[in-house]
């Protein structure tokens, strides 16, 4: 079977031989045993799964939470030859019936659905009829309450599991800690433990703290010296436009990336950063899954992130090609004052809690006794007007209501882009000013969609684009051009928050929080924060064997590279070039005044050389690292 497996790696990955734990995690389900696979992001994940669903008999449902995601392998997997399928919502009820009979029939190898899908009757009496090889779980962590990123609607994944008593389940993550990799196996209901996992090791990647006072300099610093392909993780969607705003104006070739673009702008974005067109991504953590670029040099986090599981898995996008690449934290005390806010924003009193189930009551006229799974668009921002709310609270106790089992809350359900013709069809032979794209695309949605003169009809513009030969962006501008001239009616891709009653309206004193939800849950929110403040904050000790540490693994070497390793070795340092910038660094000091690593690095002298410096005297006590930072080869 080994033989197979790697004849089907050859055939469409062209790759000889499988990496690390793969080829044990493909044997094991293989044979039909619940499996659960540890590897850190750019293991490969995805091969664990789309071998054996090309060995196997029958179906791979794969459960992943990003419609992105789903979107992506499904293209790259059929740019392959492999048949593939997601359903995701948006989709019209034809099309997700026919790629529900398509599975039956056995036209596709692997289908993506979302947590959500599982729990739809409708769904579950159609793939029922269908043979299903395998169960693949992705991001398994959401699985569990232990986890830094748990969706309630990943519990429900065991019950659609008994619709299948002998089907295995494959479950992935990329960060796990001890805890939790027990608890999937359980929440899953394992037939037996069965762990596979690949060190979190990352030996060609320098982990970094920096304490930095002046954050954008730094940045643009870290980015001219470094060079080459980097992200940069912010916490909101103004950080974005702010920090791309100042890197274009020093010279610095970056765009942006969060959740509020539109599909069409987020692709464009992204394309032009995987193809090297613009250097720097700055984002939120909206981007990265699914992205498979080998060759970024730097990743940069301008505020600590609220877990070590996050930091992990987004520094780890740094050096996949295996080459010298950064990992950089910036971190002050300002960081500790966000984290701790954050986390009391996260669990309002329960009071307060009570009083939004109650308010949402009202924002949709529910009587007491009444809503069941009635199912509604959410505007965040007219409620919080409505009743004087922070989004970030109101947010927080939905979420909170959410996992008490009273609402359903989902962020981002996705709607297709539509168009309908405001002309009739003779009217719309006699148009003379169009140019020859409109008419061009005009003919294609013609032949493509029927009905667009009489309903509004759900159209694909990454579709369009390649039949046209033509840019995604392109066909949306088009398509903007023909709406603006009354042509047709044009509505883009549209990401609309719903929320839903999922039991009958109570009074809310008579709502219950378990002490699972809140209490526990806000002790493990603390714990992890006090873990990104200890790592932030620990100068002593090797990052990688912190990091390892966190998730259980043990290790006794040092890294050699971080920026801790680095500042233990300063006799290794003491070239003639080292000494030139140790009284480069203390003729700057003289002054006994703050300085930020900007205007230490202003000189010919390399940044690694320069850094290594400022760690010596820091460990020294010759000077405080609270207005510098440090960074290392």
């Amino acid at each position: 079977m080994k033989d197979n497996y790697r004849e089907i790696l050859r055939r469409y990955w062209h790759y000889d031989d499988f990496r690390g734990i793969q080829l044990d995690i493909i044997e094991s389900i293989g044979q039909g045993r619940d499996t659960l696979g540890l590897m850190p992001t750019g293991g490969g994940k995805s091969i664990t799964f789309q071998v054996p669903a090309l060995a196997s008999e029958g179906l791979c449902l794969v459960v992943t939470p990003l419609i992105a995601l789903m979107k992506d392998q499904v293209e790259n997997l059929r740019r392959r030859g492999i048949k593939a399928a997601a359903i995701y919502s948006g989709m019209t009820n034809d099309k997700i019936l026919m790629t529900l009979e398509n599975c039956i029939f056995g036209a596709y190898k692997l289908l993506y659905v979302s947590p959500e899908r599982l729990t739809s009757e409708f769904f579950i009496a159609k793939i029922r009829h269908a043979r299903i090889s395998f169960i693949t779980v992705d991001e398994a962590h959401c699985i569990t309450q232990w986890g830094y990123d748990f969706r309630p609607s990943y519990l429900k994944i065991a019950l659609f599991r008994k619709l299948f008593p002998d089907t295995p389940v494959l479950a992935l993550t990329a960060t796990a800690t001890p805890a939790v990799i027990e608890d999937i196996q359980v929440q899953l209901g394992f037939k037996e433990k069965n762990v596979f996992r690949m060190s979190f090791l990352r030996a060609n990647l320098a982990y970094m703290v920096f304490h930095a006072a002046n954050r954008l300099e730094d940045i643009r610093t870290l980015l001219n010296k470094v060079g080459g392909s980097s992200i940069v993780y912010v916490q909101k969607r103004k950080d974005c436009d702010e920090l791309v705003d100042y890197l274009t104006q020093n010279g610095i070739s970056a765009t942006s990336y969060h959740a509020r673009l539109n599909d069409v702008d987020k692709n464009q974005r992204q394309e032009a950063w995987k193809r090297g067109d613009i250097t720097t991504m700055v984002a939120t953590n909206a981007f990265g899954m699914g992205i498979d670029k080998p060759d970024v040099r730097l990743v940069i986090h301008k505020n600590s992130p609220a877990s070590l599981e996050a930091y992990f898995q987004e520094a780890g996008r740094a050096g996949r090609d295996g080459k010298k690449a950064y990992a950089v934290m910036i971190y002050n005390d300002d960081d500790r004052k966000r984290l701790l806010m954050q986390l009391r924003h996260s669990f309002p009193e329960k009071d307060f809690i009570r009083q939004v189930y109650n308010e949402l009551a009202y924002f949709y006229q529910i009587a007491v006794g009444d809503g069941y799974n009635c199912n509604f668009e959410f505007d965040i921002n007219k409620f919080c007007r409505t009743y004087r709310h922070m989004p970030e609270d109101t947010l927080s106790a939905i979420k909170i209501l959410m996992q008490s089992g009273y609402v359903a809350y989902t962020e981002n359900d996705d709607y297709a882009s539509r168009v309908m013709f405001a002309l009739e069809r003779d009217d719309l032979y006699r148009l003379r000013n169009n140019s020859q794209k409109e008419d061009l695309l005009i003919e294609t949605m013609l032949r493509k969609y029927p009905g667009l003169f009489c309903t509004w009809t759900f159209i694909n513009e990454a579709d369009l684009a390649s039949i046209l030969g033509m840019e995604q962006r392109e066909v949306y501008l088009l398509l903007k051009g023909l709406d603006d001239k009354n042509i047709l009616n044009y509505i883009p891709q549209k990401h609309i928050p719903h929320l839903r009653f999922t039991q009958r309206r109570e009074d809310g004193h008579r709502i219950t929080i378990p002490k699972e939800v809140y209490e526990v849950m806000y002790m493990k929110a603390a714990e992890r924060i006090d873990a990104v403040l200890k790592y932030a904050q620990d100068a002593s000790t090797c990052r990688s064997r912190q990091l390892l540490a966190y998730f259980g693994e043990t290790k006794k070497e040092d890294c050699g590279v971080c920026d801790v390793c680095s500042a233990k070795k300063p006799q290794e340092k003491k070239t003639e070039k080292w000494m030139e910038a140790y009284d480069m660094v203390m003729a700057k000091l003289a002054d006994k005044k703050r300085h930020d690593i900007a205007e230490l690095c202003d000189t010919d002298i390399p940044l690694e050389t320069v850094a290594d410096v400022i760690t010596y005297l820091t460990h020294q006590q010759t000077i405080g690292n609270d207005g510098i930072y440090v960074f290392m080869k």
